[in-house]
């Protein structure tokens, strides 16, 4: 299969449209065995994503691991990006306590060799900061000590991944800025307003994820959907671990699927939710990649494949556009 290409900004990077996430892989999603995690991403390869996502603590560690073990599988490890996937980790949340303060260069750089050493890696790709404080983006030594890592050969680009439009805005201001992670789909359609028309000025490459808003724009889920005890859909609900956003894209989980049923008869004929709801940001050119998580090969097919449907016509958008501003903009829209 043959994802279709976009420009990663400014980096000289083509990337499928469609990449693979792998959190659900680390952890905070339920048992995900090995052999099952690397299948996975086997099938995601197989399927023409070159472009992988992760974090040095999902599963500390262990999904930059399982991303390692599967490169060297396919003779990839060694090759440079574009002659093997693009991969993207993140540094900061190791802190603890998790404060702007800790944000030093020492701190930093023992993360970037942790993730190099994880990656099989002398160079990292990518590294993004990993929803940083607030405070952080007001710190041009943070951001002064990412460009002597790339100017040190330790990483290649460097971005951000942030909660908030408004976190974004910031980070647009540091000239070497690279990327953009952040939250955006069916349920949070803030970041099209202002960031996206600005990233795309300024050649900043836009990551999205949690593009199904934790599974819930599968339309798989009902009142009775249960989630394991290590499933961050169970602990996290209310914002208990970390950012609320994170789950359910912030959304109450009953508002959320009331959205859902309005949304299904917009779906087309032999296509899945979670396939059009993918469909549904591609259709913003500031997109580069966007980021579903898989658990299992079939999922990640099943992801791959939303890049073999048409685009969508003009009132389908419309149509997403008022269900999202009836049923869920109260609930997010003035948070993120």
């Amino acid at each position: 299969m043959d994802i279709p290409r976009r420009t990663f900004g400014r980096t000289g990077w083509q990337v499928s449209e469609i990449g693979f996430g792998a959190w659900a892989i680390g952890g905070s999603w339920g048992e995900v065995t090995e052999d099952d995690a690397r299948a996975t991403l086997h099938a995601a390869l197989d399927s023409g994503v070159t472009f992988l996502d992760t974090a040095d603590v999902y599963g500390d560690g262990r999904s930059e691991r399982l991303i390692r073990a599967v490169l060297a599988e396919r003779g990839d490890l060694g090759r440079a990006p574009g002659a093997r996937p693009v991969v993207a980790t993140k540094a900061g949340r190791r802190l603890d306590p998790h404060v702007a303060e800790g944000y030093t260069e020492a701190a930093l750089g023992g993360f970037i060799d942790r993730s190099r050493d994880n990656l099989g890696m002398d160079t990292l790709d990518l590294l993004q900061l990993h929803c940083p404080p607030r405070e952080v983006y007001e710190h041009a030594g943070v951001f002064d000590a990412l460009d002597r890592f790339v100017e040190a050969g330790r990483i290649r680009h460097w971005g951000v991944s942030v909660e908030t439009v408004e976190e974004a805005m910031r980070a647009l201001d540091r000239p070497n800025l690279a990327s953009i992670q952040i939250i955006y789909n069916l349920f949070r359609q803030k970041p099209a307003e202002a960031l996206f028309p600005l990233a795309r000025e300024r050649g900043v490459a836009v990551i999205v994820r949690v593009p199904l808003a934790s599974g819930l724009l599968t339309g798989k889920m009902s009142a009775q959907s249960t989630f394991a005890a290590d499933d961050h859909r169970a602990f996290n609900r209310a914002g208990e671990a970390f950012d609320v956003g994170e789950t359910f894209a912030g959304v109450p989980f009953e508002a959320g699927l009331e959205a859902v049923e309005a949304l299904r008869p917009l779906v087309p004929e032999g296509a899945s939710m979670a396939q059009w709801a993918l469909r549904w940001i591609l259709m913003e050119e500031a997109v580069s990649v966007v980021i579903p998580g898989a658990r299992r090969p079939d999922q990640a097919r099943a992801n791959a494949g939303a890049a073999d449907l048409a685009p969508l016509p003009p009132e389908t958008m419309e149509a997403a556009r008022a269900i999202y501003l009836e049923h869920v903009a109260p609930h997010v829209h003035h948070r993120w």
